[in-house]
C-alpha cells in the first residue's frame, strides 16, 4: 500500500476508534504511530518522541490555554454568569422572548471571559434555564437558545479553539482575536433576531416579563462593571501592545481571581475546584495536542496535502468551490465529533491546500479569513444533529425536555448560522475590516 493510500485510510480508521469510544488524543496517537511505522519504520517515531514532544510542550504560546481556562473557571465560581444574565434580563426581559434574548447576550458576555463553548453552555444553563422555565418559556426555545448561545464562546475572544488554530497555522493570536469580533457580534445579533422571529411564529413560546426600571438596571450594572473592566484591560492591553496574549491571559486570570476572592460564596474548596477543573481540562487538551502531533506528522509523510493540492490544480477547481467543499465537510463532521478534534484533524490537511489558492488576498488575510470561517462552521457542529454536544449538555440539565424538542429549538439558530457562513464566505472584507483598520 502506497503512502497516499495509507493517508486516506487513516481517517476512517480513526473514526472507527472514536466509534468504539477510544479517547480522541489516544486514537490520533495510535493511528499516527502506526502510519509512520508503515511508511518510514521505527526510527522516525523514536525521533518524534524525543524531539517533537519536547518542542510541543515547551511552546510558550500554549501557556495561554490554561490561563484562559483558569480565568473562565474563576468567572464561573465568582457568579459572573448570574450577574450578566440578571443585567441582560433587566434590559430585555419586558420584550417578547426577551429573557431568551438576554440569555444569548449573557452567553456572549460570559464567552468573552471564558473562551470555551461547552463551559459557556453549561454555566449559563445553570443560571438561565430555571428562570426561563419559571417564566413559562417553551422547552424547545429555552434549551435551544442556551445551546446555541453557548457556541458564542468558541468565537468571541478569547477563544481556546481560536488560539489553537492560530498556533497550528503560525498566525498572530492578537490579529485572530481582532478579526473574530465582528463575526461574533453578527452571531449574537443573528441569534437574537432568530428568537424574535420564533416567538412571533410560536405565540406562546416566549412570554414577556415585567419592565425593570432604569434605577434597578443601574444597580444591576454595578455587579458587572468589573467584568467589562477586566475584558477591556485584557483585550485593550493586547491590541495596544502593553502585553502579549499570554500576559493578557494572566492579567485576566488574576483579575477574575481577585473578584472571586471577594465573593462571599467563594471559599478555599471553591479555589481547589477551580484549580482541579483547570488542570483536568488543560491535561485533556494537551493530550489531544500530543496525539495530533504524531497524527499530523504521519499525514505530512503521506504527502496527502500536497497530492490534494495537485488534484485541485489538475481539475481546475476554483478557490471558492474548494473552500465551500471544505465547509460542507465540516458541517458533516460536526454531526460526529467535537470542535477541537475537527480542528486538529483537518487543519494540517486543508490549510496547506487553501494557502496554495488565489483569493485576491495576502497570505495572512487568507489564513485569518479561512480560520474564522472554519471556526464558525465548527461552531455549527456543536448544535447539529445527531451529536451536537451543546444540545446534549443543555438537554440533560433541563431534565424534563425531550431531546427532539431541544433539536427542534436549535433549528432557527442553525438557519442563522448558515446565513452568517454564507455572508462571510462571499464577503471576506467583513471579517478582515478590523485588521485593515488597526494594522
Amino acid at each position: 500500500m502506497d503512502r497516499f493510500t495509507l493517508g486516506l485510510v487513516a481517517f476512517p480508521l480513526l473514526f472507527i476508534l472514536l466509534a468504539v469510544r477510544v479517547p480522541i488524543g489516544l486514537a490520533m496517537l495510535l493511528v499516527g504511530c502506526a502510519g509512520t511505522i508503515l511508511v518510514s519504520g521505527w526510527l522516525p517515531i523514536l525521533s518524534l518522541a524525543k524531539s517533537s514532544v519536547w518542542h510541543l510542550f515547551s511552546n510558550y504560546d500554549f501557556s495561554v490555554i490554561p490561563l484562559f481556562l483558569l480565568m473562565g473557571n474563576f468567572a464561573s465560581k465568582a457568579g459572573m454568569s448570574e450577574a450578566l444574565f440578571k443585567f441582560a434580563g433587566a434590559c430585555l426581559g419586558h420584550k417578547k422572548g426577551g429573557v431568551a434574548m438576554a440569555a444569548v447576550g449573557a452567553c456572549a458576555g460570559f464567552g468573552a471571559i471564558c473562551g470555551s463553548s461547552l463551559a459557556t453552555a453549561a454555566t449559563m444553563g445553570k443560571v438561565a434555564l430555571p428562570e426561563l422555565r419559571r417564566l413559562g418559556y417553551s422547552g424547545a426555545l429555552s434549551t435551544g437558545a442556551l445551546a446555541a448561545g453557548g457556541t458564542l464562546g468558541i468565537l468571541i475572544p478569547p477563544s481556546v479553539i481560536l488560539i489553537i488554530y492560530a498556533i497550528l497555522t503560525e498566525q498572530n493570536i492578537a490579529k485572530m482575536f481582532l478579526c473574530a469580533f465582528i463575526p461574533g457580534i453578527i452571531a449574537a445579533i443573528g441569534y437574537i433576531l432568530a428568537i424574535a422571529i420564533y416567538v412571533r411564529i410560536n405565540k406562546n413560546a416566549g412570554p414577556t416579563n415585567e419592565r425593570v426600571e432604569w434605577k434597578q438596571r443601574l444597580h444591576l450594572f454595578k455587579n458587572i462593571w468589573h467584568i467589562l473592566l477586566i475584558f477591556l484591560v485584557m483585550i485593550g492591553g493586547i491590541y495596544l501592545g502593553f502585553f502579549t496574549p499570554t500576559e493578557g491571559a494572566a492579567v485576566g486570570a488574576a483579575g477574575t481571581g481577585l473578584i472571586a476572592a471577594f465573593n462571599k460564596k467563594f471559599n478555599f474548596f471553591s479555589f481547589l475546584d477551580v484549580v482541579q477543573s483547570t488542570a483536568i481540562t488543560s491535561g485533556m487538551i494537551f493530550l489531544v495536542l500530543l496525539g495530533a502531533e504524531f497524527f499530523n506528522s504521519f499525514i505530512a509523510l503521506s504527502q496527502l496535502p500536497n497530492i490534494l493540492a495537485e488534484l485541485t490544480v489538475k481539475h481546475q477547481l476554483t478557490p471558492m468551490i474548494v473552500v465551500a467543499s471544505i465547509l460542507i465537510l465540516y458541517i458533516l463532521l460536526g454531526c460526529l465529533m467535537d470542535s477541537l478534534a475537527m480542528i486538529l484533524l483537518t487543519i494540517p490537511v486543508f490549510f496547506p491546500l487553501v494557502m496554495t489558492l488565489d483569493f485576491g488576498m495576502t497570505p495572512e488575510e487568507t489564513a485569518i479569513w479561512f480560520g474564522i470561517l472554519t471556526l464558525i462552521t465548527v461552531e455549527v457542529g456543536l448544535i447539529t444533529p445527531p451529536v451536537g454536544l451543546n444540545v446534549f449538555i443543555i438537554n440533560k440539565m433541563a431534565g424534563d425536555v425531550k431531546i427532539s424538542e431541544t433539536f427542534k429549538g436549535v433549528m432557527p439558530f442553525l438557519l442563522s448560522d448558515f446565513a452568517r457562513v454564507i455572508l462571510l464566505f462571499f464577503f471576506p472584507s467583513i471579517t478582515l475590516v478590523m485588521l485593515k483598520i488597526f494594522y
